[in-house]
């Protein structure tokens, strides 16, 4: 048995400060610990059988003298009959764990999880993408389940689940297969959210979700099953056509959807643009990191015919926004879309982009990868991502203003059609 040290009072245990440990008297092995950070906690030394074990009694000074002499007793007693009172505390730790962990169910994983990585998303449309398509999808079948419980048959309810084979139909078919890019989307969300769980203790266990050895012996691959669908884009040839009729259209989205043309760019990078990413006066428009899909800045050499748009756009008091919704904010995601429309046509804003990378392909001399850097596409390449470090910026400014000439060619020698009409009339 330790040897019984002189009592202390509650004072001078107050007072006891120098790291260590502090014996404070009145049960044997009971002392404060004192840390080298200041912290300090409440410490019993016994021996349990031929071991001897320190059985912590909680921190001070939210534990007091007198509870933890209290508990120091409690605990001798425990030992004197025969029970290890510090194998019960962790034993009773590890069942509230366990008790916590059962309670906590997928969706409520999923939510914490949205919760921690929002800062490091994009935007909010990112996080509202995100927590839509596990409501619409994954919720109703696993929702409410403990995510301990998880298995990779619930993961193949959720990804197999019966959806129609197109919108409207009564026909139906299994997720997975009918909506393949959604599906993978969808399981890539599952298994970063059980990841997180399993990281958290609040799961153990291999990844029910996970593809690689796991889920690819029960699915097709996405690539063997999904459909590509391209977006619909104006031909090469009814570009000029189509700026010109576009030309005539009065308003700030068809000027947007102009701007848009010209500089081959997203329809959300127009749509977000401020004055002061522009200068005019060099001729650039720069795009910030945050702004973009890639998440790098990215230069815009403007054509004559991009700068000329600028210059005869009204400035809207009480907004930097270079193209404003009439009653204040950004234009919606569909204002450009609205527009074609409007213009008789199926084709959608993105598509241009694809028409405009057709043209460098099938129409000019320009290189393919000049053509990828004016799109901001993503290097697929490490090794060559790592070597090109220029964006070849004038260089590119000879190939946007090809462009906008190319855009242009119809109207400037007089011939020009209503595209959308045109397409009516045939």
């Amino acid at each position: 048995m330790p040897k019984l040290a002189e009592p202390l009072s509650a004072l001078e245990v107050k007072r006891l400060t120098s790291p260590g440990l502090h014996f404070v008297g009145e049960v044997p092995g009971l002392a404060l610990q004192v840390l080298s950070t200041g912290g300090r906690t409440w410490v019993l030394r016994v021996t349990v059988g031929n071991k001897r074990r320190d059985m912590g009694l909680g921190g001070f000074p939210e534990v007091t003298l007198a509870e933890a002499r209290a508990k120091a007793r409690e605990a001798r007693h425990k030992i004197r009959e025969g029970i290890d009172p510090v194998a019960q505390a962790q034993a009773a730790r590890q069942a509230l764990m366990a008790s916590h962990i059962a309670r906590l169910s997928f969706a409520q994983a999923a939510a914490r999880y949205v919760e921690a990585h929002r800062p490091s998303w994009r935007n909010a449309k990112h996080a509202k993408q995100w927590v839509a398509t596990l409501e619409t999808y994954a919720y109703p079948r696993i929702g409410q389940l403990s995510v301990a419980d998880l298995t990779i048959a619930h993961i193949l309810q959720v990804l197999e689940q019966p959806v129609p084979i197109e919108r409207g139909s009564n026909k139906m078919g299994k997720l997975w297969e009918c909506r393949t890019e959604t599906a993978s989307r969808l399981r890539g969300r599952l298994e970063v959210v059980l990841d997180w769980c399993r990281g958290r203790g609040y799961r153990t266990g291999d990844n029910p979700a996970a593809w690689k050895g796991n889920l690819d012996a029960q699915l097709p691959p996405p690539s063997r099953i999904a459909k590509v669908v391209h977006y619909a884009a104006v031909p090469i040839d009814q570009m000029a056509a189509f700026s010109a009729e576009l030309r005539r259209q009065e308003g700030i989205a068809p000027r947007a959807l102009e701007f848009a043309i010209l500089c081959a760019a997203r329809s959300g990078e127009v749509r977000g643009m401020t004055w002061s990413e522009l200068d005019t006066v060099a001729g650039i428009w720069t795009i910030p990191g945050d702004r973009m899909k890639a998440g790098r800045e990215h230069r815009v050499p403007l054509s004559e015919a991009a700068l000329a748009l600028l210059k005869s756009l009204p400035r809207m008091e009480g907004t930097n926004l270079v193209f404003p919704a009439p009653r204040g904010g950004q234009l919606s995601d569909m204002a450009l879309t609205a527009v074609m429309r409007r213009m008789g046509l199926k084709e959608v804003p993105h598509g241009f982009r694809s028409t405009f990378r057709d043209w460098v392909s099938e129409r000019t001399n320009f290189p393919g990868e000049m053509a990828e850097v004016a799109l901001a596409h993503t290097i697929g390449n490490a090794v060559e991502a790592a070597y090109r470090r220029g964006d070849q910026l004038e260089k590119r400014r000879t190939l946007m203003q090809a462009w906008a000439d190319f855009c242009a060619l119809d109207s400037r020698s007089g011939n020009v059609v209503g595209i959308g009409r045109a397409k009516h009339a045939a």
